[in-house]
Protein backbone atom coordinates (compact mmCIF):
# COMPACT_ATOMS: atom_id res chain seq x y z
CA UNK A 1 0.00 0.00 0.00
CA UNK A 2 1.22 3.22 -0.55
CA UNK A 3 0.52 6.12 1.62
CA UNK A 4 0.86 10.01 0.87
CA UNK A 5 3.26 11.47 3.78
CA UNK A 6 2.77 14.85 2.75
CA UNK A 7 -0.68 14.20 4.09
CA UNK A 8 -2.10 12.93 7.48
CA UNK A 9 -3.86 9.46 6.79
CA UNK A 10 -7.18 9.62 9.16
CA UNK A 11 -9.56 6.58 9.02
CA UNK A 12 -12.87 6.51 10.70
CA UNK A 13 -16.02 4.98 11.05
CA UNK A 14 -19.35 4.72 12.84
CA UNK A 15 -20.66 2.04 14.88
CA UNK A 16 -19.83 -1.22 13.54
CA UNK A 17 -18.17 1.04 10.77
CA UNK A 18 -15.66 1.81 13.95
CA UNK A 19 -15.12 -1.40 14.86
CA UNK A 20 -13.83 -2.23 11.18
CA UNK A 21 -11.44 0.97 11.07
CA UNK A 22 -10.09 0.00 14.68
CA UNK A 23 -9.39 -3.29 12.84
CA UNK A 24 -7.89 -1.89 9.39
CA UNK A 25 -5.89 0.21 11.32
CA UNK A 26 -4.36 -2.52 13.58
CA UNK A 27 -3.79 -4.09 9.86
CA UNK A 28 -1.81 -0.59 9.14
CA UNK A 29 -0.06 -0.87 12.01
CA UNK A 30 1.65 -4.21 12.04
CA UNK A 31 2.30 -4.53 8.08
CA UNK A 32 3.53 -0.97 6.95
CA UNK A 33 7.14 0.43 8.04
CA UNK A 34 6.93 3.42 10.23
CA UNK A 35 10.00 4.69 9.34
CA UNK A 36 9.62 6.09 6.24
CA UNK A 37 5.46 6.44 6.55
CA UNK A 38 3.42 8.25 9.11
CA UNK A 39 1.37 6.27 11.04
CA UNK A 40 -2.45 6.64 10.90
CA UNK A 41 -4.95 7.83 13.49
CA UNK A 42 -8.30 6.26 13.83
CA UNK A 43 -11.39 8.46 15.13
CA UNK A 44 -14.41 6.04 16.01
CA UNK A 45 -17.63 7.46 16.54
CA UNK A 46 -19.91 5.13 19.24
CA UNK A 47 -17.81 1.94 18.27
CA UNK A 48 -18.65 -0.80 20.28
CA UNK A 49 -15.63 -2.50 22.10
CA UNK A 50 -13.30 -5.20 20.01
CA UNK A 51 -10.57 -7.11 21.21
CA UNK A 52 -10.34 -9.22 24.97
CA UNK A 53 -8.24 -8.09 27.21
CA UNK A 54 -5.13 -9.90 25.80
CA UNK A 55 -5.52 -7.29 22.64
CA UNK A 56 -5.89 -4.09 25.16
CA UNK A 57 -2.73 -5.40 27.08
CA UNK A 58 -0.57 -5.64 24.07
CA UNK A 59 -1.65 -2.52 22.33
CA UNK A 60 -1.45 -0.51 25.69
CA UNK A 61 2.01 -2.06 25.88
CA UNK A 62 2.98 0.22 22.52
CA UNK A 63 2.73 4.12 23.66
CA UNK A 64 2.50 4.75 19.48
CA UNK A 65 0.17 1.92 18.70
CA UNK A 66 -2.30 3.16 21.70
CA UNK A 67 -1.83 6.87 20.84
CA UNK A 68 -3.34 6.32 17.03
CA UNK A 69 -6.90 5.81 18.80
CA UNK A 70 -9.38 8.20 19.46
CA UNK A 71 -12.99 6.94 20.60
CA UNK A 72 -15.47 9.49 20.16
CA UNK A 73 -18.44 8.01 22.67
CA UNK A 74 -21.55 10.35 23.40
CA UNK A 75 -23.46 9.86 26.80
CA UNK A 76 -26.82 9.02 24.48
CA UNK A 77 -25.33 6.10 22.78
CA UNK A 78 -26.24 2.81 23.46
CA UNK A 79 -24.05 1.45 21.27
CA UNK A 80 -20.23 1.55 22.62
CA UNK A 81 -21.88 -0.19 25.52
CA UNK A 82 -23.79 -2.97 24.62
CA UNK A 83 -20.98 -5.70 25.02
CA UNK A 84 -20.34 -4.34 28.68
CA UNK A 85 -21.45 -7.19 30.82
CA UNK A 86 -24.66 -5.99 32.81
CA UNK A 87 -23.38 -8.26 35.79
CA UNK A 88 -19.65 -5.96 37.03
CA UNK A 89 -20.49 -3.33 39.01
CA UNK A 90 -18.67 0.36 38.55
CA UNK A 91 -15.11 -0.37 39.94
CA UNK A 92 -14.85 -3.98 39.40
CA UNK A 93 -12.59 -5.80 37.59
CA UNK A 94 -14.30 -9.09 36.87
CA UNK A 95 -13.31 -10.94 33.59
CA UNK A 96 -17.04 -11.60 32.72
CA UNK A 97 -16.50 -8.48 30.71
CA UNK A 98 -14.75 -10.01 27.54
CA UNK A 99 -14.37 -6.87 25.78
CA UNK A 100 -12.20 -4.31 27.06
CA UNK A 101 -11.27 -0.65 25.54
CA UNK A 102 -8.00 0.21 24.31
CA UNK A 103 -6.58 3.92 22.68
CA UNK A 104 -7.93 7.39 23.89
CA UNK A 105 -11.78 7.35 24.80
CA UNK A 106 -13.41 11.09 24.48
CA UNK A 107 -16.53 11.02 26.45
CA UNK A 108 -19.15 13.35 25.61
CA UNK A 109 -21.78 15.14 26.76
CA UNK A 110 -24.17 18.09 26.81
CA UNK A 111 -22.07 19.95 29.14
CA UNK A 112 -18.59 19.26 27.13
CA UNK A 113 -15.97 16.19 27.07
CA UNK A 114 -12.98 15.11 28.05
CA UNK A 115 -10.60 12.12 27.35
CA UNK A 116 -9.39 8.93 29.23
CA UNK A 117 -7.18 6.92 28.86
CA UNK A 118 -6.83 3.46 31.42
CA UNK A 119 -9.44 0.75 30.62
CA UNK A 120 -10.91 -0.09 33.14
CA UNK A 121 -12.02 3.96 34.16
CA UNK A 122 -13.36 3.98 30.93
CA UNK A 123 -15.38 0.51 31.75
CA UNK A 124 -16.86 2.47 34.86
CA UNK A 125 -17.39 5.67 33.00
CA UNK A 126 -19.00 4.27 30.00
CA UNK A 127 -21.53 2.67 32.47
CA UNK A 128 -21.69 5.89 34.62
CA UNK A 129 -22.25 7.99 31.64
CA UNK A 130 -24.84 5.62 30.74
CA UNK A 131 -27.13 5.51 33.63
CA UNK A 132 -27.28 8.79 33.17
CA UNK A 133 -28.13 9.36 29.53
CA UNK A 134 -31.47 9.88 28.66
CA UNK A 135 -33.63 6.43 27.92
CA UNK A 136 -34.94 5.10 24.65
CA UNK A 137 -32.57 6.82 22.70
CA UNK A 138 -33.40 6.26 19.04
CA UNK A 139 -30.48 4.39 17.63
CA UNK A 140 -30.39 6.01 13.96
CA UNK A 141 -30.37 9.43 15.84
CA UNK A 142 -27.34 8.94 17.57
CA UNK A 143 -25.06 10.11 14.19
CA UNK A 144 -26.51 13.57 14.83
CA UNK A 145 -25.22 13.76 18.29
CA UNK A 146 -21.91 13.53 16.76
CA UNK A 147 -22.10 16.06 14.13
CA UNK A 148 -23.32 18.05 16.38
CA UNK A 149 -20.24 17.41 19.24
CA UNK A 150 -17.85 18.22 16.13
CA UNK A 151 -18.97 20.99 15.95
CA UNK A 152 -19.23 21.84 19.41
CA UNK A 153 -15.36 20.96 19.74
CA UNK A 154 -14.23 23.32 16.69
CA UNK A 155 -15.68 25.67 19.14
CA UNK A 156 -14.84 25.19 22.53
CA UNK A 157 -12.28 23.69 25.12
CA UNK A 158 -12.41 19.59 25.67
CA UNK A 159 -12.38 20.44 29.35
CA UNK A 160 -13.47 24.08 30.45
CA UNK A 161 -12.54 25.02 34.00
CA UNK A 162 -15.44 24.61 36.33
CA UNK A 163 -13.87 26.20 39.68
CA UNK A 164 -16.80 26.34 41.85
CA UNK A 165 -16.95 22.75 41.58
CA UNK A 166 -13.71 22.58 43.62
CA UNK A 167 -12.51 23.19 46.47
CA UNK A 168 -9.05 25.21 47.13
CA UNK A 169 -7.86 22.49 49.56
CA UNK A 170 -8.36 19.92 46.98
CA UNK A 171 -5.37 18.00 45.56
CA UNK A 172 -4.34 18.70 41.86
CA UNK A 173 -4.93 15.08 40.26
CA UNK A 174 -8.59 15.35 42.27
CA UNK A 175 -9.29 18.65 41.33
CA UNK A 176 -8.55 17.30 37.76
CA UNK A 177 -10.68 14.32 37.48
CA UNK A 178 -13.85 16.55 39.05
CA UNK A 179 -13.65 18.99 36.07
CA UNK A 180 -13.38 15.97 33.59
CA UNK A 181 -16.29 14.11 35.26
CA UNK A 182 -18.16 17.57 35.03
CA UNK A 183 -17.50 17.61 31.53
CA UNK A 184 -19.27 14.08 30.73
CA UNK A 185 -22.33 15.28 32.87
CA UNK A 186 -21.03 12.95 36.08
CA UNK A 187 -20.64 16.14 38.54
CA UNK A 188 -22.83 18.60 39.74
CA UNK A 189 -22.27 20.82 42.53
CA UNK A 190 -25.38 19.82 44.36
CA UNK A 191 -24.23 16.07 43.98
CA UNK A 192 -20.52 16.89 45.03
CA UNK A 193 -20.80 16.66 49.27
CA UNK A 194 -22.55 13.00 50.34
CA UNK A 195 -22.78 11.75 46.76
CA UNK A 196 -21.45 8.06 47.36
CA UNK A 197 -21.16 6.94 43.83
CA UNK A 198 -19.63 10.12 42.72
CA UNK A 199 -17.30 9.89 45.49
CA UNK A 200 -16.49 6.64 44.71
CA UNK A 201 -16.33 7.38 40.84
CA UNK A 202 -13.36 10.47 42.13
CA UNK A 203 -11.20 8.13 44.21
CA UNK A 204 -11.27 5.15 41.94
CA UNK A 205 -10.90 7.00 39.15
CA UNK A 206 -7.79 9.01 40.48
CA UNK A 207 -6.27 5.76 41.96
CA UNK A 208 -6.33 4.39 38.18
CA UNK A 209 -4.86 7.22 36.83
CA UNK A 210 -1.89 6.98 39.39
CA UNK A 211 -1.72 3.22 38.22
CA UNK A 212 -1.38 4.14 34.31
CA UNK A 213 1.29 6.82 34.85
CA UNK A 214 3.11 3.87 36.67
CA UNK A 215 2.30 1.52 34.16
CA UNK A 216 3.40 3.39 31.45
CA UNK A 217 6.67 3.79 33.26
CA UNK A 218 7.05 -0.18 33.60
CA UNK A 219 5.70 -0.68 29.83
CA UNK A 220 8.36 -3.05 28.09
CA UNK A 221 10.07 -1.49 25.04
CA UNK A 222 12.49 -3.87 23.37
CA UNK A 223 14.02 -1.46 21.48
CA UNK A 224 15.34 0.33 25.13
CA UNK A 225 17.00 -3.25 26.07
CA UNK A 226 18.23 -4.64 22.97
CA UNK A 227 21.74 -3.48 23.08
CA UNK A 228 22.27 -4.59 26.63
CA UNK A 229 21.08 -8.05 25.26
CA UNK A 230 24.00 -7.27 22.11
CA UNK A 231 26.03 -6.91 24.61
CA UNK A 232 24.61 -10.58 26.23
CA UNK A 233 24.95 -11.78 22.72
CA UNK A 234 28.83 -10.84 22.63
CA UNK A 235 29.81 -12.45 26.26
CA UNK A 236 28.34 -16.02 24.18
CA UNK A 237 30.32 -15.02 20.94
CA UNK A 238 33.21 -14.85 23.11
CA UNK A 239 32.42 -17.92 25.07
CA UNK A 240 32.02 -19.57 21.56
CA UNK A 241 35.62 -18.76 20.96
CA UNK A 242 37.55 -19.28 23.71
CA UNK A 243 35.85 -23.17 23.70
CA UNK A 244 37.17 -23.29 19.72
CA UNK A 245 40.29 -22.08 21.09
CA UNK A 246 40.38 -25.26 23.13
CA UNK A 247 39.85 -27.80 20.98
CA UNK A 248 35.74 -27.91 21.90
CA UNK A 249 32.53 -26.73 20.49
CA UNK A 250 30.47 -24.36 23.20
CA UNK A 251 27.90 -27.16 23.60
CA UNK A 252 30.52 -29.89 24.92
CA UNK A 253 32.27 -27.23 27.07
CA UNK A 254 28.76 -25.94 28.33
CA UNK A 255 27.90 -29.46 28.74
CA UNK A 256 31.13 -30.04 30.89
CA UNK A 257 30.63 -27.34 32.63
CA UNK A 258 34.09 -27.17 34.40
CA UNK A 259 35.29 -23.59 34.76
CA UNK A 260 33.10 -20.26 36.26
CA UNK A 261 32.72 -18.47 32.89
CA UNK A 262 29.99 -21.56 32.48
CA UNK A 263 27.92 -19.76 35.67
CA UNK A 264 28.32 -16.54 33.90
CA UNK A 265 26.95 -18.22 30.58
CA UNK A 266 23.94 -19.39 32.30
CA UNK A 267 23.25 -15.88 33.95
CA UNK A 268 23.46 -14.44 30.28
CA UNK A 269 21.40 -17.27 28.74
CA UNK A 270 18.77 -16.52 31.16
CA UNK A 271 18.51 -12.73 30.52
CA UNK A 272 18.40 -13.66 26.70
CA UNK A 273 15.55 -16.01 27.18
CA UNK A 274 13.45 -13.58 29.44
CA UNK A 275 13.78 -10.80 26.80
CA UNK A 276 12.92 -13.04 23.96
CA UNK A 277 10.09 -14.76 25.86
CA UNK A 278 8.56 -11.16 26.63
CA UNK A 279 9.25 -10.30 22.63
CA UNK A 280 7.58 -13.71 21.26
CA UNK A 281 4.74 -13.33 23.57
CA UNK A 282 3.95 -9.49 22.86
CA UNK A 283 3.78 -10.14 19.39
CA UNK A 284 1.54 -12.95 19.57
CA UNK A 285 -1.00 -11.17 21.12
CA UNK A 286 -0.97 -8.15 18.51
CA UNK A 287 -3.03 -8.28 15.50
CA UNK A 288 -1.43 -10.49 12.60
CA UNK A 289 -3.02 -10.40 9.26
CA UNK A 290 -1.60 -13.28 6.92
CA UNK A 291 2.00 -13.72 6.17
CA UNK A 292 3.34 -11.06 8.41
CA UNK A 293 5.73 -12.01 11.15
CA UNK A 294 8.21 -9.96 13.49
CA UNK A 295 9.79 -6.90 12.05
CA UNK A 296 13.18 -8.00 9.85
CA UNK A 297 15.47 -6.33 12.82
CA UNK A 298 13.77 -8.39 15.41
CA UNK A 299 13.44 -11.70 13.09
CA UNK A 300 16.92 -11.53 12.38
CA UNK A 301 18.46 -11.15 16.42
CA UNK A 302 15.78 -13.74 17.32
CA UNK A 303 16.99 -16.52 15.26
CA UNK A 304 20.54 -15.26 16.12
CA UNK A 305 19.88 -16.07 19.62
CA UNK A 306 17.62 -19.24 19.13
CA UNK A 307 21.04 -20.72 17.11
CA UNK A 308 23.44 -19.59 19.95
CA UNK A 309 21.22 -20.42 23.10
CA UNK A 310 18.29 -23.38 22.02
CA UNK A 311 21.65 -25.83 22.64
CA UNK A 312 22.77 -24.79 25.58
CA UNK A 313 19.02 -25.45 26.74
CA UNK A 314 19.55 -29.02 25.04
CA UNK A 315 21.98 -29.62 27.05
CA UNK A 316 20.39 -28.67 30.35
CA UNK A 317 17.51 -31.33 28.90
CA UNK A 318 19.81 -34.14 28.01
CA UNK A 319 21.17 -33.92 31.41
CA UNK A 320 18.96 -36.35 32.80
CA UNK A 321 19.95 -39.53 31.29
CA UNK A 322 16.04 -40.59 31.01
CA UNK A 323 14.86 -37.48 29.27
CA UNK A 324 13.92 -38.39 25.22
CA UNK A 325 12.57 -36.29 22.52
CA UNK A 326 13.28 -32.65 23.45
CA UNK A 327 11.92 -31.39 19.89
CA UNK A 328 8.44 -32.97 21.67
CA UNK A 329 8.90 -32.72 24.89
CA UNK A 330 10.52 -30.39 25.92
CA UNK A 331 11.04 -27.65 23.35
CA UNK A 332 10.19 -24.00 24.80
CA UNK A 333 6.93 -22.54 22.99
CA UNK A 334 9.03 -19.38 21.94
CA UNK A 335 11.72 -20.95 20.54
CA UNK A 336 8.93 -22.84 18.02
CA UNK A 337 6.96 -19.60 17.60
CA UNK A 338 10.66 -18.01 16.11
CA UNK A 339 11.92 -20.62 14.18
CA UNK A 340 8.13 -20.91 12.01
CA UNK A 341 8.68 -17.40 11.50
CA UNK A 342 11.82 -17.49 10.28
CA UNK A 343 10.83 -20.21 8.04
CA UNK A 344 7.78 -18.38 6.24
CA UNK A 345 10.52 -15.11 5.55
CA UNK A 346 12.71 -17.97 3.77
CA UNK A 347 12.85 -18.50 0.27
CA UNK A 348 13.35 -21.79 -1.15
CA UNK A 349 17.56 -22.33 -2.25
CA UNK A 350 18.86 -24.43 -4.71
CA UNK A 351 22.05 -24.94 -3.33
CA UNK A 352 25.10 -22.63 -1.22
CA UNK A 353 26.36 -19.92 -2.48
CA UNK A 354 30.00 -18.79 -2.81
CA UNK A 355 29.68 -16.66 -0.13
CA UNK A 356 28.11 -18.97 2.52
CA UNK A 357 31.07 -21.49 1.99
CA UNK A 358 33.63 -18.52 2.46
CA UNK A 359 31.74 -18.10 5.93
CA UNK A 360 31.06 -20.87 6.69
CA UNK A 361 34.03 -21.36 9.46
CA UNK A 362 32.39 -18.64 11.48
CA UNK A 363 28.49 -19.66 11.50
CA UNK A 364 26.21 -20.99 14.09
CA UNK A 365 24.44 -24.34 12.77
CA UNK A 366 20.89 -23.60 11.12
CA UNK A 367 19.14 -26.13 12.81
CA UNK A 368 18.98 -24.76 16.51
CA UNK A 369 17.87 -28.59 17.37
CA UNK A 370 21.15 -30.03 15.88
CA UNK A 371 22.05 -31.05 19.27
CA UNK A 372 19.10 -32.76 20.29
CA UNK A 373 19.11 -35.00 17.04
CA UNK A 374 22.54 -35.75 17.65
CA UNK A 375 21.45 -36.92 21.45
CA UNK A 376 18.34 -38.83 20.18
CA UNK A 377 21.06 -40.39 17.69
CA UNK A 378 23.72 -41.10 20.82
CA UNK A 379 20.63 -42.79 22.44
CA UNK A 380 20.22 -45.16 19.79
CA UNK A 381 23.62 -45.87 19.52
CA UNK A 382 23.22 -47.11 23.20
CA UNK A 383 20.21 -48.97 22.84
CA UNK A 384 21.46 -50.77 19.36
CA UNK A 385 25.05 -52.04 21.21
CA UNK A 386 22.86 -52.89 24.37
CA UNK A 387 22.43 -56.36 25.03
CA UNK A 388 19.21 -56.28 27.04
CA UNK A 389 17.67 -54.20 24.31
CA UNK A 390 15.22 -56.19 21.97
CA UNK A 391 15.27 -56.60 18.03
CA UNK A 392 12.20 -54.50 17.70
CA UNK A 393 14.35 -51.67 19.56
CA UNK A 394 16.85 -52.48 17.43
CA UNK A 395 15.88 -52.25 14.37
CA UNK A 396 14.03 -48.85 15.25
CA UNK A 397 17.76 -47.58 16.85
CA UNK A 398 19.39 -48.58 13.49
CA UNK A 399 17.15 -46.78 11.63
CA UNK A 400 17.57 -43.77 13.61
CA UNK A 401 21.02 -43.70 13.13
CA UNK A 402 20.25 -43.82 9.25
CA UNK A 403 18.15 -41.06 8.98
CA UNK A 404 20.03 -39.02 11.58
CA UNK A 405 23.81 -39.81 8.59
CA UNK A 406 21.43 -38.67 6.01
CA UNK A 407 19.80 -35.37 8.25
CA UNK A 408 24.14 -34.57 8.95
CA UNK A 409 25.15 -35.46 5.11
CA UNK A 410 22.01 -32.56 3.59
CA UNK A 411 23.24 -30.20 6.29
CA UNK A 412 26.76 -30.51 5.18
CA UNK A 413 25.88 -30.65 1.81
CA UNK A 414 24.18 -26.77 2.20
CA UNK A 415 26.65 -25.66 4.71
CA UNK A 416 24.12 -25.40 7.14
CA UNK A 417 26.19 -26.48 10.12
CA UNK A 418 29.00 -25.37 11.57
CA UNK A 419 32.52 -27.21 11.73
CA UNK A 420 33.07 -26.82 15.53
CA UNK A 421 31.09 -30.16 15.30
CA UNK A 422 34.63 -32.02 13.86
CA UNK A 423 36.91 -29.89 16.57
CA UNK A 424 39.12 -33.15 18.14
CA UNK A 425 36.81 -33.09 21.42
CA UNK A 426 33.90 -32.43 20.34
CA UNK A 427 31.22 -35.36 21.38
CA UNK A 428 29.45 -35.83 17.47
CA UNK A 429 33.15 -37.27 16.94
CA UNK A 430 33.50 -39.25 19.57
CA UNK A 431 30.34 -40.78 18.80
CA UNK A 432 30.96 -40.68 15.22
CA UNK A 433 33.72 -43.76 15.68
CA UNK A 434 30.80 -45.66 18.06
CA UNK A 435 28.64 -44.63 15.14
CA UNK A 436 31.54 -46.41 11.99
CA UNK A 437 31.73 -49.41 14.08
CA UNK A 438 27.73 -50.53 14.62
CA UNK A 439 26.66 -49.35 10.76
CA UNK A 440 29.69 -50.14 8.70
CA UNK A 441 28.85 -49.43 5.06
CA UNK A 442 25.23 -47.96 6.02
CA UNK A 443 27.71 -44.46 6.67
CA UNK A 444 29.97 -44.56 3.75
CA UNK A 445 28.74 -41.53 1.92
CA UNK A 446 28.92 -39.21 5.40
CA UNK A 447 32.56 -41.47 5.73
CA UNK A 448 34.26 -39.10 3.01
CA UNK A 449 32.46 -36.39 4.04
CA UNK A 450 34.10 -36.44 7.68
CA UNK A 451 37.17 -37.19 6.43
CA UNK A 452 37.59 -34.16 4.20
CA UNK A 453 35.96 -31.95 6.78
CA UNK A 454 39.08 -29.29 6.99
CA UNK A 455 38.28 -28.66 3.23
CA UNK A 456 34.58 -28.28 4.83
CA UNK A 457 35.88 -25.42 7.02
CA UNK A 458 37.45 -23.85 4.43
CA UNK A 459 34.26 -23.96 2.37
CA UNK A 460 36.10 -26.01 -0.73
CA UNK A 461 34.70 -29.55 -0.13
CA UNK A 462 32.94 -30.80 -3.29
CA UNK A 463 30.10 -33.12 -2.92
CA UNK A 464 28.69 -36.21 -5.04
Amino acid sequence: MQIDNSKPLIITGNSLGGSVASLFTLSLLETLDFTTTKRPLCITFGSPLIGDDGLQEAISKYPTWNSCFLHVVSNQDPIPRLLISPHNPIGSDSQTNVYKPFGTFLLCSKLGCACFEYSQSIMDLLKATYLEGPKNQNPNQVLELYEEIVKHLKLTKICKDTTQLIRWDTKSLQASIITQLEAIGLVRPQQQQGNMGIDYLITNTEKQEKKLVFMKKQVFDPSKELNDMKVRMAYLEWYRKLSKDNKIGYYDNYKNASHTSDLEITKHMKALTCYWEQIVDEAEKRPQTVGTSLRTRWLFAGTNYQRMIEPLFIVEYYKDDHQRDYINQGRAKHFKQLEQWYKETQKPASGPNDLKKQNVASILTEDPCFWAHFEEARISCKLLSSKESSVGDKESSKHNLIEFGNYVYSLMKNYAISPEIFLPQSSFMQWWKEYKELLGTYCSRLTDLIKDHNKYANGKLEFP
